[in-house]
């Protein structure tokens, strides 16, 4: 089982990440126009909504109007990703998890930016302390999960690899 989480985790996880952001996103244009807001329900409408948004720059709205630019950063991510993914090690499935993420996060967003010229978001959070952030979507998300478990993964080697130095140990 393992060998097999080896070789296809990457695909697998890119895959069902992709299709999860790029569903939800179809639904929100489909349903919604730009600007409007949808709630579930009074009780849910103070912690989450659904608000549709363009967004041409990056993540959480940052740097605008620069979708060329980040259609190339998407493509270099993508390919480093998957270049990198061959040279991870047998067992390794947490930075496995994380890298297709990553690679579904990009993708979504690098299909929205070839399709419309833009990114749809659309998960806006109503509550304490994030009431102002951004209104984001599910490749954001997946992206910036990666990384946080990527992060993760590479501070735990180092303090394991620490321990295992220490005189006396």
């Amino acid at each position: 089982m393992r060998a097999l989480w080896d070789r296809t985790g990457l695909l697998l996880v890119a895959a069902t990440t992709l299709l999860l952001d790029q569903t939800t996103k179809a639904l929100v244009v489909h349903f919604l126009s730009p600007a409007q807001t949808w709630n579930f329900s009074p009780l849910l409408a103070r912690w989450v909504s659904i608000t549709y948004v363009t967004n041409t720059g990056a993540a959480f709205g940052l740097f605008p109007d620069q979708g060329f630019f980040f259609i190339i950063v998407a493509l270099v991510v993508v390919a480093v990703i998957i270049l990198y993914y061959r040279r991870i090690p047998a067992g390794q499935w947490l930075i496995r998890l994380a890298l297709g993420l990553q690679l579904g996060g990009a993708l979504g967003n690098l299909l929205d930016r070839l399709r419309y010229g833009h990114v749809v978001d659309f998960v806006d959070l109503n509550f304490w302390p994030l009431k102002e952030w951004p209104v984001f979507n599910l490749a954001d998300a997946s992206i910036v999960l990666g990384v946080v478990l990527l992060a993760l993964t590479i501070l735990r080697e180092e303090s394991h690899a620490r321990a295992d130095h220490l005189p006396g140990v």
